[in-house]
């Protein structure tokens, strides 16, 4: 009786949840059946406030459509059952190709509001954990102004063993070897489910994300993929998109992913790299004096970006490993221990991108967008 409980509770998974193998060929017979017109809209939304540090609170939920979609207007506004019994109104942002159905069916970028009252029709306010509503509006006063920001994103993950709780192919409880190097590295002996990461990539370029490429990083199972660059909110929602389908993937691999900051101990923590310009920026000669400028503006306001920049992020921002101490903020030019990174190149072409490496991997890209154009270009004293 013992034993056999205990080889039930190892079967448990951290949410309670049993491990359960399906026949994944007869998901096959069917998946192949003809849909005679019609098309299966995947809405992907997030849920709330990010509720450990470890994951993304992302949901989904499908509705079939009569035909393939041509725009936006063509895939209606939804709800779903919120808090206290109210309706939360999903609202369509963008689409994708979805990877895992194929054909015509979607993926459907949304964001929240609530229910709407009085003279309001399609929605009311944007719901609290609704961060896009304000990174587009902050776009939009930007846009208003003449200026064009872009972003890209360098996304730090590790895949997890849900059983040990640990990463994938490491011995439980252990390390892998030190001496060994895994950055961009190529061998069974050194790479854990490259398959996982090759799959996301196709089916990502597949979807449409704007992904940038791949690589391993300083540690076994610990990967990286890069989104953009892109004008707007748009990096920020390929980047939703992009964890999405990742989630997706490792859930059909039965692979556990996470983005915690510091997932494991003694190691190097992990992050989301954030690359960002703008006109001034990207304009010779004169980009590398605007980015100082902006560098500054960026100091003074370190503590509200820090504030924002991921949940446990203190525990990765220590100075140590290609890091700046979390208090401290600095620029510098190649220094990857800086708070803000200015590529050697950018510094002699005099234009281009600077590398905010603060946000940590769970931070939310619409928070970082909307704060980096705030205070780089919306603020009203001038940078001189």
């Amino acid at each position: 009786m013992g034993s056999g409980a205990s080889r039930e509770k190892q079967q448990v998974g951290p949410t309670g949840v049993k491990d359960v193998h399906l026949n994944h060929a007869l998901t096959e017979k069917y998946m192949g059946l003809n849909q005679h017109g019609k098309v299966q809209a995947e809405y992907v939304w997030i849920d709330s406030d990010y509720w450990d540090g470890h994951s993304f609170d992302l949901c989904c939920k499908t509705l079939t459509l009569p035909d393939a979609p041509v725009s936006l207007d063509d895939i209606p506004i939804w709800t779903y059952s919120g808090d206290d019994a109210k309706d939360i109104v999903i609202v369509p942002r963008r689409t994708y190709r979805d990877p895992f159905r194929g054909g015509d069916n979607v993926l459907v970028l949304a964001d929240t509001y609530e229910e709407p009252s009085g003279d309001e029709q399609d929605h009311g306010k944007a719901t609290k954990f609704n961060a896009r509503a304000a990174c587009q509006a902050a776009m939009q006063q930007a846009e208003d102004i003449g200026e064009d920001p872009w972003f890209g994103f360098e996304q730090e993950y590790y895949l997890i063993d849900p059983k040990t709780k640990w990463p994938l192919g490491w011995p439980k409880g252990r390390y892998p070897d030190k001496d060994t190097a895994f950055y961009c590295s190529v061998g069974s002996t050194k790479v854990v489910a490259r398959e996982i990461i090759e799959a996301h990539y196709r089916a990502c370029l597949y979807a449409g994300v704007m992904i940038g490429g791949i690589n391993s990083e300083v540690a076994p199972a610990q990967w990286e993929f890069q989104v953009g660059p892109a004008s707007g909110t748009q990096g920020a929602d390929d980047l939703w998109m992009a964890r999405y389908i990742l989630q997706r993937l490792c859930e059909e691999y039965k692979v556990g992913v996470t983005f915690d900051p510091k997932p494991v101990p003694k190691q190097a923590g992990i992050g989301c790299h954030t690359n960002y310009s703008n006109m001034a920026t990207r304009s010779s000669p004169g980009g590398m004096e605007a980015i100082k400028k902006q560098c500054e503006r960026l100091r003074q306001a370190h503590d509200k970006h820090i504030s924002n920049y991921g949940i446990g992020n203190e525990r990765r921002l220590t100075g140590k490993h290609d890091t700046a101490a979390m208090s401290d903020f600095s620029w510098g030019i190649g220094d990857r221990a800086a708070s803000i990174r200015i590529g050697c190149k950018v510094a002699m072409r005099d234009c281009g991108y600077y590398e905010d490496r603060r946000p940590a991997a769970n931070m939310d890209p619409y928070l970082v967008s909307q704060l980096l154009v705030e205070t780089t270009l919306l603020r009203k004293e001038s940078l001189n």
